[in-house]
Order: C-alpha cells, then sequence, then structure tokens
C-alpha cells in the first residue's frame, strides 16, 4: 500500500504468500515480524519467548517509580521469569538500577540477552538460567518483579489462537494457575532486602487467592491490587509499611 507504483518479484511474492499462510494459520504477528513493542521499545521475539503484553506494563512502571524514589545506582532488580527480557531491560533502560534476571529456559535467556544488547543496557543487566530465585539464592533484592506462567491449564488456547503458538511453559500456571507462585512466595522472603517492594502479575480470576498467599507470606506488608488497560484486575503490589 505504501509503494503502490511497485511491481514484486516473483521471490517477494512468493515471500508475502508465505507470510500470509502463516498468519492465516493463526501465528502471531509479533512472531512473523520477530519483533513486539513495549513501553515504547521493539524487543525481538520469537517462538521462544512469550509476546510481551501490554498489560504487563503497569508491572514496570510500579517498579519504575519505586526505584526513582530512591538512590538509583544502589537498587537492584530481580524479574523472575524472565522470557523475552521485556521487564528487565525496560527497568534498565529507564532507571540506573541494577537488574538481574532469571528464566527456566535457556533459549528465553539467550532471547533477552540479545535484547538488552540490542537496547544497550547489557552492562547493568545480568539473566541467568535456573529454576525461580535458585541461581541468586545468597543474594538480595530491593524490587522483585515476577510475571510467571498464570493461565490455569484447563484454560491454555488451543489452536489457531494465536496464544496457542507461545510457549506452554510460559503460559502453564497448573490447576488453578498459581503452581509457581506457591512455590516462588517462600523463596522471595529471604531474598527480599528490608523496604522492598514485590510485584506479581496473574489471570484476574486468580488474583484474590493469590493476593491471600501474599498476605499470608508478608503479613505486615501493605497489599494492593492494581488493574490493566481494560480495568480487570492484573497484579498484586506488596510493600513493606512505612
Amino acid at each position: 500500500m505504501a509503494h503502490g507504483e511497485e511491481i514484486l518479484s516473483p521471490e517477494e511474492g512468493a515471500d508475502f504468500d508465505a507470510l500470509c499462510k502463516r498468519r492465516s494459520s493463526g501465528t502471531p504477528i509479533a512472531y512473523i515480524l520477530g519483533s513486539a513493542g513495549f513501553y515504547g521499545r521493539e524487543f525481538v521475539v520469537d517462538e521462544r519467548v512469550l509476546i510481551p503484553r501490554p498489560e504487563t506494563e503497569h508491572l514496570v512502571e510500579e517498579a519504575i517509580a519505586f526505584i526513582k524514589a530512591r538512590d538509583e545506582s544502589s537498587v537492584t532488580a530481580l524479574d523472575v521469569g524472565l522470557g523475552s527480557g521485556a521487564i528487565a531491560c525496560t527497568i534498565a533502560a529507564e532507571t540506573n538500577a541494577k537488574v538481574e534476571g532469571i528464566d527456566v529456559s535457556r533459549e528465553a535467556v539467550a532471547v533477552a540477552s540479545e535484547n538488552a544488547r540490542r537496547l544497550n543496557v547489557g552492562t547493568r543487566c545480568r539473566f541467568h538460567h535456573g529454576d525461580l530465585v535458585d541461581p541468586v539464592r545468597r543474594r538480595r533484592f530491593d524490587v522483585i518483579v515476577a510475571n510467571l506462567p498464570y493461565v490455569p491449564t484447563a484454560d491454555l488456547p488451543q489452536r489457531p489462537d494465536p496464544a496457542s503458538f507461545e510457549p506452554r511453559d510460559a503460559l502453564d500456571g497448573g490447576p488453578d494457575g498459581l503452581t509457581l507462585y506457591r512455590r516462588l512466595l517462600p523463596q522471595i522472603q529471604r531474598i527480599l532486602k528490608p523496604g522492598g517492594l514485590v510485584l506479581f502479575e496473574a489471570a484476574p480470576p486468580t488474583m484474590a487467592t493469590l493476593r491471600e498467599l501474599v498476605q499470608s507470606t508478608f503479613p505486615d506488608f501493605m497489599i494492593s491490587v492494581g488493574r490493566d488497560y481494560a480495568g480487570l484486575e492484573r497484579y498484586i503490589k506488596a510493600s513493606a509499611a512505612p
């Protein structure tokens, strides 16, 4: 449409036709283009990682606000469930905090590392392969953000739903969508610095239960539920009382 006067070569026409067939089968447009926008930046994505969602930008905004209210260069942040690195890289790009990330998928760590390099934040990002917080279990952090798989197994998307093309391990949250969060909570209790911030994203129907789990782990914390762009309950914010 932008260059209507140009005529496609046979090779270009064949490529375009192949791309159209991929899209008509349900393949997400981000996988076809090889990138997705998040918080004003473009991130490399492919079938190895979940496509970043606009809803997750709210977690980033909360983390950035927390960091900017402090001596940024002294703040340490941890992204559990790194994926494409959208959360970790954005926090690093928007602040002077030192950011680490963990993912159980080596392929996801590779994609995140590539995004950190492309966005010129690699010197303040350190990414690990491992289960939940195991690679950093002897460390402590001011901010811990987690966008773990939270779709209940029975609700996992099926073809041709575009979400069904994303890694199942990045979607499947177990019977009620909170299996990994139940495992994570006792672990972050040991690595969160005093006065720290915890941010969890999850499915709207699971928020009440997740809030109870967080409250039982951090009984003295202030717990609130944030809403996404559609007005749905989407994330938990837990912070120490002032």
